[in-house]
């Protein structure tokens, strides 16, 4: 069992950042991925970055240039640094973790196992 805390959400203004965390616990995989989903009331969720066990990243085309993803496996905390942030990345943001996982262009169609509650980002114009 993992569990998934995330925290960092909030209300920032167009042009702002924030960086999400995300901490882990109960991870005894060798290897693994991570990922940041995005969803709105109503809308699909949306794959936003992900990251392997590795250290191999993937970014959604929407974050690229803004958005930086990372571990920091000595705190068990993965992150989600998002600069410029525009009116449209406003979404309840998810992690997420799967076990004995290689990441692939395709990360965001996997099914992962674990999820956290979400985090709330505002970006206001």
């Amino acid at each position: 069992q993992v569990d998934l805390v995330e925290s960092g959400g909030g209300s920032v203004k167009s042009g702002g950042s924030l960086r999400l965390s995300c901490a882990v616990s109960g991870n005894t995989y060798s290897y693994y991925c991570m990922g940041w989903f995005r969803q709105v009331p109503g809308g699909r969720r949306e794959g936003v970055a992900g990251i392997g066990s590795d250290g191999v990243t993937q970014y959604a085309d929407s974050g690229k240039g803004r958005f930086t993803i990372s571990e920091d496996k000595e705190k068990s905390t993965f992150y989600l640094q998002m600069n410029r942030l525009k009116a449209e990345d406003t979404a309840m943001y998810y992690c997420a973790f799967r076990s004995w996982c290689r990441l692939g262009s395709g990360w965001y169609t996997y099914d992962f196992d674990w999820w956290g509650q979400g985090t709330q980002v505002t970006v206001s114009s």
